[in-house]
């Protein structure tokens, strides 16, 4: 049962982010290239924090997911936000140098917990963007990866702070971009429908 609540987490992983990855292409979204930087970093080394500490057919939904990560960083360089403002270098800078104890210390747990909180700081461009022009994003994106991480939570063979702390805190920050990017568009939606045209 383990294994298959992994192979559909990967699934999901695929579902959610192709989709998205054309959506960039077609300029339709606008990737925060600091976040998806941050996130290739960070989903990689969780990856193998979690091995380590035997998250089992889970890591089928994270590799799958790190894959795309990846992608979707060397896309956001072309085709993603290009206007970022300078609160933003902050975060990425925060979120860099919690690498630093990361790799002092060297410890499975420990990392997971400080790659977890750079992932959050690293999603804080992203909202704040999203937040004022959620058109920029994806609900798709957002929404799979809520059941991925859910799915990757029934997958797990050992449960621990190492294997699940990353998909708990990921699915409070993807349902929070969930519902940003669907009742944002909506209220601006209906803002626009309400300007009087010139």
């Amino acid at each position: 049962m383990k294994l298959l609540f992994g192979i559909i987490g990967g699934i999901l992983a695929v579902a959610g982010n192709l989709p998205y990855l054309n959506d960039i292409i077609k300029k339709r979204i606008t990737p925060h290239p600091y976040t998806w930087f941050v996130w290739s970093l960070v989903s990689g080394v969780t990856f193998i924090g979690q091995v380590v500490k035997g998250a089992g057919a889970a890591t089928i939904a994270f590799a799958s997911s790190e894959i795309f990560t990846i992608l979707i960083f060397i896309f956001s360089l072309r085709y993603g936000f290009k206007n970022i403002p300078k609160r933003d270098t902050y975060f990425l800078v925060a979120a860099l140098i919690g690498i630093v104890p990361w790799i002092i210390l060297k410890d499975p747990t420990w990392s997971v917990m400080i790659m977890v909180t750079i992932d959050i700081i690293a999603f804080i461009p992203t909202i704040l963007k999203t937040w004022q022009a959620p058109k920029s994003e994806s609900p798709i994106l957002y929404g799979s990866n809520v059941l991925r991480h859910g799915c990757a939570l029934l997958a797990l063979s050992q449960y621990n702070i190492a294997t699940m702390l990353h998909s708990l805190a990921m699915i409070v920050t993807n349902t929070v971009m969930t519902f940003i990017t669907i009742l944002r568009k909506k209220s601006v939606t209906r803002v626009d429908s309400f300007t009087p045209s010139k």
